[in-house]
């Protein structure tokens, strides 16, 4: 696949990032409203099953990279990580101090972290890595 530029990449990642989103929401409804879940824990498990679906298809469909999955695999879960930890307290901030339903806290949430995953993944998981000059 040849490197989109920056616009047609983030429309992309956006794109792919609405499939995960979708796995996201689907769990996070299943778990809340059919298991009886909190909300924090269906969130939060959501997030983790859309991290997986937004890799796999992020390496995919919208990065080209170079970097192994040795590499990019655990970067991608450091960036991710970082989300769940916002996603946490801003799910946690909406819900229980703003008392937002639960449906409306996660698009705001999930609005919000949207650049925050495109910068931490486009800048540091999947960006080419420098060929060091052979002379």
């Amino acid at each position: 696949m040849s490197r989109p530029g920056g616009l047609v990449r983030f429309i992309r990642f956006a794109a792919v990032g609405a499939v995960g989103t979708l796995a996201h929401y689907a769990l996070l409804l299943t778990l809340v409203e059919g298991f009886g879940a909190s909300p924090l824990a269906g969130a939060t498990a959501g997030f983790v099953l859309g991290a997986i679906v937004n890799y796999t298809l992020s390496r995919l469909l919208v990065f080209d990279t170079d970097r192994a999955h040795v590499e990019a695999l655990p970067r991608f879960f450091a960036v991710a990580t970082i989300g769940l930890a916002w996603t946490a307290l801003l799910m946690k901030l909406f819900v229980d101090v703003l008392g937002l339903h639960y449906l409306v806290a996660q698009l705001v949430t999930t609005a919000l972290l949207l650049l925050w995953h495109y910068a931490g993944n486009a800048v540091w998981t999947f960006r080419q890595r420098t060929k060091p000059s052979g002379r």
